[in-house]
């Protein structure tokens, strides 16, 4: 590739193919003391749960099935709410649990809306269509439980599953869709072709012609879309492309799309200001800013 200059400057990378794919979509490889961040993590969620246990305001491992991890955990503002956020976790549709991400419930919460963060069935148990299945039962279910509004945010594959919730053929019944409003799918995958070719897919076991039918990028979004995409600075090549990359092909299918970077943050530590109630990120995903 010709070297850039002022006029001529590369996006993504220097334009070969990529010569590695795993290490393309190996986060924890790519961040220093990645080891670190589960625990952390999940003190913070336990001690949250137990302050919203103390105040009455949790319900824990809710059913919205029979499979052994189809429930939920639902957190009630202190008065009424005037909607819902869902959390969907990440962990390449292989690993990772809510009890990890609890805390992040925060934010949202400090603006009056009620918090769910739904479980699902792990591959290799599962696959990912049936996944997204599991999604849209559990977003049904949830859906008659809390009235207003539906802002919708997911982690990684939890930002492919929610941003798979907007398209049309969704597994969502209509007034469940009709009621979804602001998405934010952050450092999501959305389109899963490329993982075909990764060693993780021994575990996913995703056929090309999956991948295809399960890649928001390659799908329509219903009318009325109203999507951010968010990526940190600092993560994989991979992460900061899959990022832009669904905004830029909805956004010509008439969808409302913004593409955004944060600067600095990488793949594990770019969820975090979602616990924060002044934070943009926040303001963002509830509607307020």
């Amino acid at each position: 590739m010709p070297e850039p200059d002022a006029a001529f400057e590369p996006v993504w990378t220097g334009g070969a193919p990529i010569a590695d794919i795993d290490a393309a979509y190996d986060n924890g490889a790519a961040i220093p003391d990645a080891a670190s961040y589960t625990p952390r993590w999940a003190a913070l969620a336990r001690a949250f749960r137990d302050r919203m246990m103390a105040a009455g305001r949790a319900e824990l491992h809710l059913p919205y099935g029979e499979g052994s991890r189809q429930y939920y955990d639902l957190f009630h503002p202190g008065g009424t709410p005037k909607g819902l956020v869902v959390f969907v976790h990440g962990g390449y549709w292989k690993a990772q649990e809510i009890g990890n991400w609890s805390h992040l419930a925060a934010g949202s919460l400090a603006h009056d809306f009620a918090v769910a963060l739904p479980e699902y069935t792990l591959c290799p148990d599962t696959s990912v269509p049936d996944i997204t299945r599991e999604i849209g039962v559990f977003l049904d279910h949830v859906a008659a439980r809390v009235t207003g509004p539906i802002h919708l945010a997911g982690h990684s594959a939890g930002g492919h599953l929610v941003t798979r919730m907007l398209c049309e053929d969704a597994p969502i019944a209509a007034t469940t869709a009709e009621r979804t409003a602001r998405t934010v799918t952050i450092s999501g995958v959305h389109d899963l072709r490329p993982l075909v070719r990764t060693k993780m897919n021994e575990t996913l076991r995703l056929t090309p012609d999956e991948a295809t039918a399960e890649s928001p990028a390659l799908l329509m979004p219903r009318p009325g879309v109203d999507l951010v995409c968010l990526a940190g600075g600092a993560e994989l090549a991979e992460f900061r492309r899959q990022n832009a990359l669904l905004a830029n092909v909805w956004h010509g299918l008439r969808a409302k799309t913004t593409a955004l970077e944060q600067p600095d943050r990488h793949h594990f530590d770019i969820c975090d200001e979602l616990a924060d109630p002044d934070s943009r990120l926040v303001a963002i995903l509830t509607g307020l800013g």
